[in-house]
């Protein structure tokens, strides 16, 4: 039986293999599937956080979590902003910039997945009810994003 930290860590390598892929491309020749792995692995991103914050952020909040779940909050609205601004590289075709853009973000994805994994995860799997586990766990299958949804870190003008 998977757990929801099992699912959301393994969604965490799935984006980070995607972006990957275009980190290590030559900018000169990227391909179609480089470009579509990267712009997947945006898509998935964005879902993720949304499932995170809206799902499993808030009972981890309420259960006296407030602290590591802001950390984490404040690190996807630093993600947000790169993420727009990679897929506008991406639209571009100005794929050294993406890469570049891309080495960066597997750098802020390691230090805030680590987190996540070790803290949160293993918390959610102790402090929610077996109902809050089953809503999540139906949520990480089936769920998008709604359009126009930004993630709460991201500061508003």
């Amino acid at each position: 039986m998977s757990t929801v930290g099992g699912v959301l860590e393994r969604e965490h390598r799935i984006i980070d293999v995607g972006i990957t892929i275009l980190a290590g491309a030559d900018p000169t020749d990227v391909s179609a599937n480089q470009r579509m792995a990267a712009l997947d692995a945006i898509a998935m991103l964005r879902r993720h956080i949304y499932l995170e914050e809206e799902y499993l952020f808030p009972p981890l909040r309420a259960a006296g979590l407030l602290g590591p779940v802001m950390v984490m909050v404040l690190e996807h609205g630093k993600m947000w902003p790169a993420l727009d601004e990679l897929e506008r590289l991406l639209g571009d075709d100005a794929f050294a910039a993406a890469a570049a853009l891309c080495r960066n973000l597997l750098e802020q994805l390691a230090a805030h997945n680590l987190k996540e994994e070790r803290i949160l995860y293993p918390q959610a799997e102790e402090m929610l009810t077996p109902g809050d586990l089953d809503e999540l766990d139906h949520l990480l299958a089936t769920a998008e994003i709604p359009a126009g949804w930004v993630c709460g870190g991201v500061a508003v003008d």
